[in-house]
């Protein structure tokens, strides 16, 4: 398909008309967004029960991480990026009109991909860049987490700076308060593992609890019994240490416990009533059958519901073991089970590929409308929001635990300008984050576009179930 160059003074121009299809009668199938045209949005793509809304092109810097943020009435998503360091805040108040009001730089040869938030305290993450994405490894770079003020939201200032060692920290997690829930790579161990950060004093940042997988710390054996497990071989994308046994982040903080996504390790359940000494509560195995690097890459837990949601992100091209996207009961987290696997998305009936596997770049779950910790967030209720790779944005009806299902999908247009070197073979779309606001605008991320504004247009389904134990019928 063939699109025009597209820039952030067209999008600006763009009003509140937007492209939106419907889905065809019994398919799953969908028009192909027609040219930006008047609009100012891009042209391409495939969507289904979406409509976009508005686009940024970021000022030629592709967005990673965001979080969004309203005060006294406008709209802020604040956003690390893939190829510069520094964190952008983009005010998306008009969604058909975004724009970026300000750009704050970052350390050199120090990625600044991960950004949290809550109240007037944003934490960002400093780790070194990964060779595959361009780093260096003899550059000297910046590792840790820095506080912010954003108390003015177009004039982040810095508070203070935590340094872990090592490779630095990558997605963290700060749902107010005291604490921050990090993934560090430290001096000493293999991989990342489990660090809370103590920022009552937000000016001096100290550590106060760790927990890791036995087997991590380079003193220690691979075999110690309990959660212990053998690093297995491999190079490790968020890893680089080279096994696949690594705290890939966030660790999501429900009541006293924290869920870990933990690679092949699996989903951890810690006790964290003592922060400083955090306690095995139970592990959840995913690796074997699915594949093993970032065999749970997120969890998300809901105890309300009883239930949590995981995924693994598959960072091979076209080989290798299959991914997942996955709802587990959590009613006793001392044993957690697998509910449901989620469907496979499918290439509409007029994409010239045939299967999302084959079609490029990294495919599969990636991010997830994580933040349910942000008042401005869409609380977690029937539709889940995936950001898919090469499949795009994917949407699902999950009001029935034991069989999720498609209920929508936005394809944005192939990207035209490669702004870094992944993905390592063709140059195609790679969806990397999804975060809806409580207006329902969701937004999305690439690593060679800027940020996509949409609205899911479909139906709601019926009232989430409160317990795990549904039944499996279509709502």
């Amino acid at each position: 398909m063939s699109i025009g160059r597209w820039t952030r003074r067209q999008a600006m121009r763009a009003g509140m008309t937007s492209a939106a299809f419907a889905a065809l009668p019994g398919t799953q199938a969908a028009a192909q967004v027609a040219a930006g045209g008047e609009r100012g949005l891009p042209g391409g793509g495939y969507a289904w029960n979406v409509e976009a809304v508005g686009y940024c092109d970021m000022d030629d810097r592709p967005a990673f991480k965001m979080a969004i943020r309203e005060v006294a009435g406008r709209w802020y998503l604040y956003t690390g990026h893939f190829w510069d360091s520094g964190w952008s805040v983009v005010d998306v108040t008009d969604p058909a009109r975004p724009e970026v009001a300000a750009f704050v730089p970052g350390p050199a040869d120090t990625w600044t991909l991960q950004v949290d938030l809550s109240g007037t305290t944003m934490v960002t993450a400093l780790e070194q860049i990964f060779p595959n994405f361009g780093g260096d490894p003899d550059a000297e770079f910046e590792d840790g987490v820095l506080i912010w003020d954003i108390e003015e939201p177009l004039r982040p200032k810095r508070l203070g700076r935590f340094r872990t060692g090592g490779t630095g920290t990558h997605r963290n997690h700060y749902p107010g308060g005291r604490y921050v829930h990090l993934a560090a790579g430290l001096p000493g161990h293999t991989g990342n593992i489990y660090m809370i950060l103590d920022i009552a004093d937000r000016r001096r940042p100290r550590e106060a609890g760790r927990w890791w997988v036995p087997g991590q710390r380079d003193d220690e054996a691979s075999e110690q019994g309990g959660a212990a497990t053998a690093a297995p071989p491999g190079h490790g994308f968020c890893c680089p240490t080279g096994v696949d046994v690594s705290l890939h982040g966030p660790a999501y903080v429900a009541g006293h416990h924290a869920y870990l996504p933990y690679g092949a390790a699996g989903m951890v359940v810690l006790d964290i009533s003592e922060v400083s000494r955090p306690t095995l509560v139970s592990t959840l195995r995913f690796s074997p059958p699915f594949h093993s690097r970032f065999g749970v890459h997120s969890v998300l837990p809901l105890p309300e519901r009883g239930i949590a949601f995981a995924n693994s992100e598959n960072v091979t091209y076209a080989e290798g073991a299959a991914h997942h996207n996955s709802i587990i009961d959590i009613t006793n987290p001392a044993e957690p089970y697998l509910l449901s696997l989620f469907p496979e998305p499918v290439p509409p009936e007029n994409a010239p590929y045939d299967d999302f596997t084959t079609r490029g770049g990294w495919r599969g779950p990636h991010n997830i409308n994580h933040h349910q910790h942000h008042p401005d967030v869409e609380r977690q209720g029937n539709l889940f929001y995936v950001a898919h790779f090469n499949a795009g944005l994917r949407i699902y009806d999950v009001s029935h635990v034991r069989l999720p299902r498609e209920v929508g999908y936005f394809l944005p247009p192939e990207p035209r300008r490669r702004y870094g070197p992944m993905p390592e073979d063709r140059l195609v779309t790679q969806t990397e984050d999804v975060v809806v606001d409580r207006r329902g605008y969701i937004y999305i991320s690439d690593k060679n576009q800027g940020v996509w504004i949409l609205r899911y247009t479909g139906p709601r389904g019926a009232e989430p179930d409160t317990t795990s134990q549904s039944s499996s019928r279509t709502p």
